[in-house]
């Protein structure tokens, strides 16, 4: 959830490039294709089956109630695009799978713009990283500065990323079965008793 996936196919095509690999960069292409498909569809299917139970964080300031039922409403209307377009945009494309599926998001029409998307981002980024490759060594002081600049990204995206993500899961779950001021264990135990 908090690792840059464009920095990870951009680094894979520059590496990939300085071997002269360019069957493999579209291997690779194809290959992450599938599984961010794959990947996407099962986040789709946590969403769907797991729904706002999971999801909404009581005074959660992203993942809560009313910002869900906006999203379900933005899917409504935009559902398809979005997911086209959530690919390129960082934590979005954590979260969007998700919760499409609690958005109840017909599953056919996501799984053509999960399918789409993936199909325009991935060997993008890693073909923009393989032929981009030849620029840095055309400019020896810019590869220094691209590997030093690409691993800070990484580090402090992933380090910022964990923070948000732990201060967002330290909330509790928003549960409007539980009756207000009982603890959802003992709500739980009086409905299973």
């Amino acid at each position: 959830m908090f690792l840059p996936g464009d920095t990870l196919l951009l680094a894979a095509g520059v590496v990939l490039a300085q071997g002269h690999h360019e069957a493999s960069a579209w291997a690779l292409g194809l290959v992450a294709t599938i599984v961010a498909v794959g990947g996407n569809q099962v986040g789709y299917l946590v969403g769907r089956y797991a729904g706002t139970r999971m999801l909404a964080r009581r005074d959660g300031r992203i993942l809560n109630r009313t910002n869900l039922a906006r999203a379900a409403g933005f899917f409504e209307r935009w559902g398809f695009w979005a997911i086209v377009v959530a690919r390129w945009v960082p934590w979005v494309r954590t979260l969007a799978p998700m919760i499409a599926g609690a958005a109840r998001m017909d599953n056919r029409r996501y799984i053509v713009a999960n399918a789409v998307g993936a199909v325009l981002w991935v060997p993008t980024l890693i073909m923009l990283g393989y032929y981009g490759a030849g620029l840095l060594d055309v400019v020896p002081w810019l590869k220094t500065a691209t590997a030093v600049a690409a691993i800070a990204f990484f580090v402090l995206g992933t380090g910022y990323g964990l923070y948000r993500y732990r201060q967002e899961m330290r909330r509790p779950i928003d549960d409007p079965s539980a009756e207000p001021g009982e603890p959802p264990e003992e709500q739980d135990l009086r409905d299973a008793g």
